[in-house]
């Protein structure tokens, strides 16, 4: 269903346009790449921060509060440039191991960002000054450092794919985590 779905959506005149396209596609791809470094930099400037590697004479209140704007607004384009470039081809993403990868990283990066604002970040006043900040804060400096790194390459090697699906045979872990759907050749 999913897949149907997908072949139908990678059909239509504005996704066909899109990755034929000698200009928007580079300019959306261009785009996504300058936002997400954008993000990935502001994003692991605080992390290195909140680690207590980097700036810690700057209260961490006051680093947070210049950067988050801008990580803000990567975030927002580089989302959004990156669902374009789904949609150019909805079907081979979907099917590319890489690209399952940075989806599973990016989820779970949202959801350290989630855990870090709506928990650590509120008690920012006790620790704000410190030089070592809290294990929590240090923890999801770590985590969230670990996982941007890991959306940036397994986001790189989406172009790289050695697992297509119509490349067979393949390990069938492989078929299975990229989802493709192989019909059994008799013997």
């Amino acid at each position: 269903m999913i897949q149907s779905f997908l072949e139908w959506l990678g059909s239509t005149h504005w996704s066909v346009t899109l990755v034929e396209s000698y200009y928007v596609w580079p300019l959306v791809e261009s785009t996504h790449v300058v936002t997400l470094a954008l993000f990935v930099g502001t994003a692991i400037m605080m992390d290195l921060r909140l680690i207590g590697i980097a700036f810690p004479g700057v209260p961490a209140s006051s680093f947070i509060d210049r950067l988050l704007p801008w990580t803000r607004v990567g975030f927002g384009v580089m989302v959004a440039s990156g669902l374009l470039l789904f949609y150019s081809s909805p079907l081979r993403y979907y099917n590319n191991l890489f690209f399952r990868i940075k989806f599973a990283m990016l989820l779970i990066g949202g959801l350290n960002i989630w855990l870090f604002h709506s928990r650590i970040h509120k008690s920012i006043q006790t620790w704000d000054d410190a030089l070592t900040p809290p294990r929590a804060a240090r923890l999801a400096g770590i985590f969230s450092i670990a996982l941007w790194t890991g959306v940036v390459f397994s986001g790189r090697l989406v172009a790289y794919n050695w697992f297509e699906c119509d490349i067979q045979p393949q390990p069938e872990w492989v078929n299975w985590a990229a989802g493709c759907q192989v019909e059994e050749v008799a013997p």
